[in-house]
């Protein structure tokens, strides 16, 4: 007998990672709850059209707050499985949900927003280093209340790095010259967003992920920005002009961007300068490997993903 898939709430699932996470409950057959704030949608066409994608794709939408203790509990009451995937401004709010998930009692997994870089391994500067000290408290404040978790370290997500060919700033690839933080040399991981989504799926039921890291490092997704740009170079049949930043300038950059860039800045330098993403072995008291588990799972590769930006 099959067993009965987890039922599965989503907050933030309005949000970049969040739409993906949604899609891929639904697509695996977890009956799936999206919590959203009661008039959110109305000031906002984007969100209400996603909202309206969601309740076509059958997802219950169920009206809740992060910060109305009462009705998280009544959401997470109807469920197995919360996953987190809140925006960066909201990180810091997530005990609200670990209280909430305390006091329903029923959780049988808790995924928090994370989907990034191993916290736990990194060596940030700025705002990087102040968003990563906030998740690496949630990670603390959930072993310490006994919620059973999983940490989804998903790295770089495709559709937000690859399309710059790893360059921080611009959206679209590179034509004459591509500037590159330090020597170009650190490994990087890239995962396209419907397989983090994919993953995550496969993890929360499993026995083996509980209380671990989920660390997606798929073989043929670690480049480094060189090899990158020359894959890319290869598919184009066109050099590109190679313009190396030293770590001490890109320092003075981040130092002197504009608030709204220090973040996107701040995090570039963790895996393309500190080789956060690759600089350490994964510890297998604490983490297991995605594709390691799920071998069936066929991956989006970085060479097929560059192939859409042809």
């Amino acid at each position: 007998m099959a067993l009965e898939k987890s039922r599965i709430l989503i907050i933030g699932g309005t949000g970049f990672v969040g739409q993906y996470i949604v899609r891929a409950s639904v697509r695996t057959g977890h009956p799936t709850f999206a919590l959203i704030r009661e008039g959110s949608a109305g000031s906002d066409p984007d969100k209400a059209r996603v909202i309206d994608d969601f309740k076509a794709a059958g997802v219950t939408i169920v009206y809740g707050d992060l910060h109305d203790h009462a009705s998280l509990v009544k959401a997470i009451k109807q469920v197995d499985v919360v996953i987190s995937t809140v925006g960066h401004d909201q990180i810091a709010d997530q005990p609200k949900i670990i209280a909430a998930i305390k006091d329903a009692g029923n959780v049988k997994r808790f995924l928090p927003a994370e989907f990034g870089n191993d916290v736990d391994n990194v060596h940030p500067v700025d705002a990087a280093k102040k968003l990563f000290d906030t998740k690496v408290q949630i990670r603390r404040i959930i072993e310490a209340e006994n919620i059973p978790y999983t940490f989804v370290v998903a790295n770089f997500t495709a559709s937000y790095f690859l399309p710059s060919i790893g360059e921080a700033g611009p959206w679209s690839p590179p034509t004459e010259k591509v500037v590159i933080m330090g020597d170009g040399n650190a490994k990087v991981i890239f995962n396209c967003e419907d397989d983090i989504g994919t993953y995550t799926m496969k993890a929360i039921d499993d026995p083996r992920t509980l209380n671990k890291i989920l660390y997606l490092r798929p073989a043929e997704n670690v480049y480094s920005q060189n090899e990158l740009i020359s894959l890319w170079e290869k598919k184009t049949g066109k050099k590109l002009e190679r313009i190396y930043v030293p770590e001490t300038e890109v320092l003075k950059q981040i130092q002197e961007a504009p608030e709204h860039r220090k973040l996107p800045l701040s995090i570039h330098h963790t895996a393309f300068v500190k080789g956060d993403h690759t600089n350490f072995e994964i510890d297998p008291e604490k983490g297991v490997e995605a594709t390691q588990l799920y071998p069936d799972v066929k991956y989006t590769t970085v060479d097929e993903y560059l192939n859409r930006l042809l």
